[in-house]
């Protein structure tokens, strides 16, 4: 380094020092540093210039522990699909608080649920002006989400997955009758969160009464039941279709899509994944999942079949063995229905060990699930490192959902199993599970990842097109085996002929596409390369100081 190019840094740095307060030994430790790794200069040539990808990296590494910065920088970036998203759970109490008091319904002052009216004081008051009187409204803000559990000041004798589970009936009256609008308001949120893909776990009202009739039905004989269930499901998927071109239609209306006022959530695609009720009785359980698997074959929206509640629950956990079997069942005459399954949802404690070992090993193996919801209990499993390199040679998804576990089942940090699925070379996503119930959003998701988990920006970028690979959206994928790999043939240049062609046969593809386009536009945006005090660099070390 040259003797003029020293004193030209030196000033700089002794004038921004002396603004800062900053001791001269600091300033002399600097210059140190750029001449010792510098060497003389004429025998250096410039260094070889950063990725956009790199450069993003670096400065996610620059601001990794100011999660006020991270949350600016998590915000913009594009996330992909969330795959694991319940209809209901994603919205929020205030939207529910609201939709009660527009219909008229009342509040509990028991409970604080929403209940039909008269409102009769003082055990029901109205929820129209309930913002008024801010106790009861903080109070059934409470009642209908998680809020407060992860900072101490949630109820000490409720537990977070009591009060979880318990928020659905709390608010579910005002939610029958403004679904369009609730699906709105969750595309709404995933394009604020730049969330291009949800595949919403949703039920049916057709489905729910379909159970219903079966619910003291004899479920011993699957085949039997099936037979007696079959000739009912051609009006019943009719009948689901009919309400879902309703919520279609509302959700488009609220959200502006065909106008000149369209919101960026009409760019957000939307797919339903059936879900059926794992603590019901039996052949109510059986009728729902096989009116699943034929709204999946019937319908386009509906790309999967699933099954929730919560695993922990008594009739869930005697009947879990049957339940895997019922879906094989039905997988069995729907082939080509694609299976995500709530699985592993549980930990030492919760119920007993032996209920650990098996429930994620059961819904891989015997009831063929390509997605697996939470896994939380995977190193109760029996033979764990024998089930993991299963899943990782048949890339069976772990749909992750870091606030939810923290608050339901209180796993998180280093107990909770991201990094052994990791390790295990397990694809993983990121997802939000109920991020109303939860009060948080993907964004935060992804923050938890980096604060909590150790992840940085490469890792994120690959859960990020895991998203998309792994969702259920027809067609090819635009890579050819595992995302950020090789591409199609079709498109190994995005110029190439034919590729747009290509994208426009496959969903997936063309979704996969604009992703990547959206991923370097975000790169294009951090050209601020890091400090390097090995290349002397007065412009680089005056850029990097006015940071």
């Amino acid at each position: 380094m040259s003797a003029i190019s020293s004193l030209n840094i030196l000033g700089l740095v002794a004038r921004k020092a002396a603004k800062q307060g900053i001791a001269m030994t600091w300033v002399a430790a600097l210059l140190m540093a750029l001449m010792v790794g510098a060497g003389p200069v004429v025998a250096r040539t410039p260094a070889t210039a950063l990725s956009n990808e790199a450069r993003t990296a670096a400065y996610l590494d620059r601001i990794v522990h100011s999660s006020p910065r991270l949350r600016i920088f998590l915000q913009a970036m594009p996330k992909g699909g969330d795959l694991h998203n319940h209809a209901g759970g994603a919205n929020f109490a205030e939207d529910y608080l609201r939709w009660a008091a527009a219909d008229g319904l009342c509040i509990s002052t028991v409970t604080y649920h929403i209940v039909e009216p008269p409102c009769t004081p003082p055990e029901h008051i109205p929820a129209a002006g309930l913002e008024r009187t801010y106790p009861h409204y903080s109070r059934a803000i409470d009642a209908f989400s998680t809020r407060g559990f992860e900072a101490g000041v949630g109820d000490p004798e409720v537990s977070g997955y009591d009060r979880f589970f318990a928020t659905f009936d709390a608010f579910g009256p005002a939610y029958s009758r403004h679904v369009g609008e609730a699906m709105a308001l969750t595309r709404r949120q995933a394009a604020a969160d730049h969330v291009s893909y949800v595949e919403l776990g949703s039920g049916a009202r057709a489905g729910w009464l379909l159970g219903m009739k079966m619910a003291d039905a004899d479920a011993s004989d699957l085949a039997a039941l099936y037979a007696r269930i079959a000739p009912l499901l051609p009006d019943a998927v009719a009948s689901a279709r009919a309400d879902y071109d309703g919520y279609d239609a509302q959700g488009a209306k609220f959200n502006g899509c065909g106008t000149a006022d369209r919101e960026p959530a009409c760019d957000v695609a939307m797919r339903y994944l059936y879900t059926a009720i794992r603590t019901n009785p039996p052949a109510q359980v059986f009728a729902q999942l096989a009116f699943g698997f034929a709204l999946a074959d019937a319908d386009p929206r509906f790309v999967g079949v699933n099954i929730a509640a919560p695993e922990h629950d008594p009739v869930a956990v005697r009947d879990y063995a049957l339940h895997m079997q019922m879906i094989a069942f039905l997988k069995a005459r729907h082939p080509k229905v694609q299976l995500s399954l709530h699985a592993g949802e549980l930990t030492l404690g919760l119920v007993p060990s032996r209920d650990l070992s098996f429930h994620i090993r059961d819904a891989v193996q015997i009831a063929g699930a390509r997605r697996i919801g939470h896994g939380i209990d995977i190193a109760y499993e029996t033979d764990a490192p024998a089930l993991l390199a299963q899943m990782a040679r048949d890339q069976v998804v772990v749909e992750i959902n870091l606030t939810s576990n923290a608050v339901i089942l209180g796993v998180k940090g280093s107990d909770h199993p991201l990094s052994l699925y990791r390790e295990a070379g397990v694809p993983v996503v990121l997802s939000t599970d109920d991020e109303g119930v939860s009060r948080s959003d993907m964004t935060n998701e992804y923050l938890r990842a980096v604060t909590e988990q150790g992840l940085r920006y490469a890792d994120l970028k690959q859960i990020v097109r895991n998203g998309l690979h792994y969702s259920f959206l027809p067609g090819d994928s635009l890579w050819q085996d595992r995302p950020g790999g090789a591409r199609a043939a079709a498109c190994v240049s995005m110029d190439a002929p034919g590729c747009g062609a290509w994208l426009a046969k496959n969903v997936k593809a063309a979704a996969q596409a604009r992703l990547e386009r959206d991923l370097q536009a975000f790169e294009a945006g951090h050209l601020e390369e890091p400090l390097d005090l090995r290349v002397g660099s007065t412009v680089r070390i005056e850029a990097a100081w006015k940071e």
